[in-house]
């Protein structure tokens, strides 16, 4: 495969990542007490606020990993793990170009 297909699936996942961001933000606005019907619906949007949240510092991880890939393209590092500094799988850059770290090293 092509760096250029490469590069076009990490600027892909940027966008979407960028995009889930976003929504994520969105959700995760305060909630108002009088929004609520009772105190177990307010609780239920409470707890569904702080799952969104950490979805939401993964999401902001997942767009510093891309960006961090991006600018390694062309570059000898790119595709190699920075912990055994082994070349990272293409199929594994397919599937999460965010990645850093070969299988072995990510567990």
């Amino acid at each position: 495969m092509e760096i250029k297909d490469i590069k076009q699936k990490i600027l892909d996942e940027i966008s979407k990542t960028e995009k889930l961001i976003e929504k994520y933000k969105e959700m995760t606005k305060p909630i108002a007490p009088d929004v609520a019907i009772g105190r177990i619906s307010r609780m239920d949007a409470i707890n569904n606020k702080s799952v969104t949240e950490a979805a939401l510092r993964q999401a902001e991880e997942k767009l510093r990993n891309l960006h961090r890939v991006f600018s390694q393209l062309g570059t000898k590092d790119f595709g190699y793990c920075l912990k055994c500094k082994k070349p990272i799988p293409l199929g594994r850059i397919l599937i999460r170009p965010e990645s850093l770290y070969c299988v072995n090293c990510a567990k």
